[in-house]
């Protein structure tokens, strides 16, 4: 059985985003436009905690796979230039959008037609929007699982779950998110490492 996480995307327009773009000294400006930077360590840079959490997560227990705005479903190690940066910029993450939703659903598609019948999909993201839950849904259906403590989490204790998770081998109970309760009480803090 193989489970594929499916991480949701940083904001490519954002300022992180237009700060690395910019850099005159950013190493990874630097790699971005010479001959790429991995995805996944742009988009980490560019979301801080939550989506480090989710890479190292996914690294742990599956198969990564990053929501793209526009690109749709691509490998967290692919490699990416300035110049698929700057497009991915000019998408905005929203499923009534054709520029997103169209590549998504095409990618979703091809996945789907890969997995076993005991594969398992993932979804690291909030779950309390339809930006990108309505066309993963679309194609996965039940199968599309999240973690069940997510509901009503922010994004940083997200993030701080999910690294501590990686670090232990301790995975999270999924759920699928269709009948799912995908909005909930804030859950007491995590308490601080020693």
């Amino acid at each position: 059985m193989v489970t594929v996480f499916l991480l949701s995307p940083a904001s490519c327009a954002g300022t992180r985003a237009q700060m690395l773009l910019k850099s005159q000294t950013s190493a990874l400006t630097a790699r971005l436009a010479n001959g790429g930077a991995p995805l996944g360590e742009v988009f980490t840079f560019m979301s801080s905690l939550y989506f480090r959490g989710k890479l190292a997560y996914a690294n742990r227990f599956g198969r990564a796979f990053v929501i793209t705005p526009g690109r749709g479903l691509l490998p967290a190690d692919i490699l990416i230039r300035v110049e698929d940066l700057r497009q991915m910029a000019t998408v905005p993450v929203d499923e009534s959008i054709p520029a997103f939703r169209d590549p998504l659903l095409r990618d979703a598609g091809a996945l789907a037609q890969r997995l076993d019948a005991g594969d398992r999909v993932v979804l690291l993201g909030s779950v309390a929007t339809d930006k990108y839950v309505g066309p993963l849904l679309e194609i996965f259906g039940e199968r599309l699982l999240f973690p069940t403590t997510f509901a009503g989490r922010g994004d940083m204790s997200r993030g701080g779950l999910l690294l501590r998770c990686a670090r232990t081998g301790t995975p999270l109970e999924c759920v699928p998110v269709r009948g799912a309760a995908r909005h909930g009480p804030k859950p007491p803090k995590l308490p601080r490492l020693k």
